[in-house]
């Protein structure tokens, strides 16, 4: 991996594992560790699910693709939000700075990781389910994947491992 495009960005569902993936791929490659929904909170003095409640969905993926563009990190992993991939200039902006790799998890581990959906500050649509939900962002996880890592049945430090051969294998 160049220079340029020294960081790792994670992408995928709520509950793919890309916060605990990140910060074990950080120490493995040396690599500082960036959370996106922490920078989110941070920026804005509340969680993701206040950003929902009181001002919409739409409002924290507008907050989400701001923050994103100001990252200028260099040789980090970054676990963007789930809905990271609704900003095409947020995700330009990463993508200029790294590789993005999508951690495909299928709706049954997902909904067997996450036991409340409805207090994750997920950026949807009040009439959308995770299903829906999760067949709409697939579409955009894919489009925006340089790496595409099969993670359900895995440990964390499997998907770990594949991360680092892929790379390995496009470098």
């Amino acid at each position: 991996m160049n220079r340029k495009r020294s960081n790792i960005i994670l992408i995928g569902m709520p509950g793919a594992g890309k916060s605990t993936v990140g910060v074990i791929l950080a120490k493995q490659t040396l690599r500082g560790f960036v959370d996106t929904d922490v920078l989110i909170q941070t920026s804005q003095k509340r969680t993701l699910q206040d950003i929902v409640d009181s001002e919409g969905y739409a409002a924290l993926r507008e907050i989400e693709g701001d923050v994103l563009q100001e990252i200028s990190a260099t040789n980090c992993v970054i676990a963007t939000g789930g809905s990271a991939v609704y900003s095409a200039s947020a995700m330009a902006h990463l993508k200029a700075g790294g590789i993005v790799i999508f951690l495909d998890v299928d709706l049954l581990t997902l909904e067997a990781r996450i036991h409340d959906f409805r207090t994750r500050g997920i950026a949807k649509r009040s009439d959308q389910d995770l299903a829906d939900l999760f067949h709409e962002r697939f579409t955009l996880y894919t489009k925006y994947a340089d790496i595409t890592i099969r993670s359900a049945g895995l440990t964390q430090d499997a998907v770990c491992a594949h991360i680092l051969n892929m790379l390995r294998d496009k470098t």
